[in-house]
């Protein structure tokens, strides 16, 4: 049996699309070591794992994703950021390593700094992206921009012309900081940002079908383990079983963005619908004050499972866990990108055929209640979707890509310069 040393950011987010792996491998024998922040050190999701806080200090320094500016001043906020804790990251990766001596090494794919101590380690170590993958390929859109597919001679030109674009826009914010730490780490400098990906002796992607679209020229150790779907345990409440219009589930980012308007067009749009609302502001929660209305609940945290099994549909930020859930459980969304790796993810679940997008430079109330309405016109659509989202992977099929990688050769030192 092997041992392995996962790491992870603060963002609830990124823990818990792992839950489901890590669990799988803990039954299959496996001794897992958790680093995690400490405000998640204790949960139900710990449970058979060996958790441990990353440095305190690594939470205090601020990562700027907030729902304000355009898409490249929010790429450099964030990665600004996430560079800025990657010394840290990478001294207490070391110690982990120290510590637990594993045989695997993984690392969030936002963990710069902790992927660079995993990579000079010269360990087994691979990437877990909770995302979508932005990796180019034939038939691919350029990523973060919610663009559809390219059809015919002028889509594929689009994304020729594009794709580089946006490359190189990451470049520009992601190389300096990133290859200062790899020099400091005595590791040759990456060229482009997909290099980050490459070099990796393996990319562990947890999405898939509906989602991801078709890939037939992905790197060989890039894999698809589908969705893996967490929801921390709760006690339904008892309003929720109670008798009265179907319910509908508004939601805002677990990691706060600045993205609470959603919450105030939502009351609006839906005041006079004949649906009960219930708003979950996760970390939004004291953010704004929202007008009242006799249909609506507003909570910090309901479990969203019990939610689902009684929703018409979903209306939130287009982040991926709740997307995955929605998916998963047959209820279509309306989905609102704000910004990070939003508006991919809410062109996805219109090419899905599970819901419908809303830009939230576009969000007002009618909009957003004609967008519910056009969702909800859309059930077969969500429900097909449901039973490819169950097929495409899960926890299982995470930990057999894991224990591959312990068995794995490592090619990855060519990888960045092909």
């Amino acid at each position: 049996m092997a041992r392995y040393l996962v790491y992870c950011t603060t963002a609830p987010g990124h823990l818990f699309p792992l839950v489901p792996g890590l669990r799988a491998l803990r039954d299959r024998g496996h001794e897992i070591h958790l680093r995690i922040g400490a405000r998640l050190v204790d949960g139900p999701w710990a449970d058979g794992l060996n958790v441990a806080p990353t440095d305190p200090r690594i939470d205090e320094i601020e990562v700027k994703a907030d729902a304000s500016g355009t898409g490249p001043a929010q790429l450099r906020r964030a990665l600004a950021g996430l560079m800025s804790r990657g010394p840290l990251e990478r001294a207490d990766l070391e110690r982990a390593v120290a510590q637990v001596d594993p045989d695997v090494i993984l690392v969030d794919t936002n963990a710069y700094g902790a992927a660079i101590a995993a990579r000079a380690s010269g360990r087994p170590w691979g990437i877990v992206l909770p995302s979508l993958v932005a990796l180019p390929g034939k038939g691919i859109p350029p990523y973060g921009l919610g663009l559809a597919p390219g059809r015919g001679p002028l889509g594929r030109l689009r994304d020729r012309v594009v794709w580089p674009l946006v490359i190189r826009q990451f470049g520009a914010a992601m190389l300096p900081p990133l290859n200062a730490m790899r020099a400091d780490a005595a590791l040759p400098p990456l060229t482009s940002p997909i290099d980050y990906f490459l070099e990796a002796d393996r990319l562990l992607v947890l999405t898939g079908d509906p989602l991801e679209y078709p890939r037939s020229d992905a790197p060989e150790h890039v894999r698809f383990v589908g969705a893996q779907i967490y929801d921390p345990p709760g006690e339904a409440p008892a309003w929720l079983a109670e008798d009265g219009d179907p319910w509908v589930l508004v939601t805002t980012s677990t990691d706060y963005q600045g993205d609470e308007r959603l919450a105030v067009a939502a009351v609006e749009a839906l005041r006079d619908e004949p649906v009960r609302v219930v708003i979950t502001l996760a970390d939004a929660y004291g953010h704004v004050e929202l007008p009242a209305a006799a249909n609506v609940r507003v909570e910090r945290f309901v479990p969203h499972g019990p939610v689902l099994e009684r929703a018409a549909a979903v209306i939130c930020h287009s982040g991926m866990g709740i997307v995955h859930k929605a998916i998963a459980a047959g209820v279509p969304v309306v989905a609102v990108p704000f910004g990070r790796d939003q508006p991919e993810v809410a062109r996805r679940v219109v090419e899905a055929g599970a819901g419908v997008m809303l830009p939230a430079r576009r969000l007002t109330a009618e909009r957003l209640r004609d967008a519910l309405r056009t969702a909800m016109s859309r059930r077969a659509g969500a429900l097909n979707a449901a039973r490819r989202i169950r097929a495409s992977g899960g926890g299982e099929s995470f930990a057999t890509e894991a224990e591959g990688l312990a068995a794995a050769p490592r090619p990855a030192a060519a990888r960045p310069a092909a």
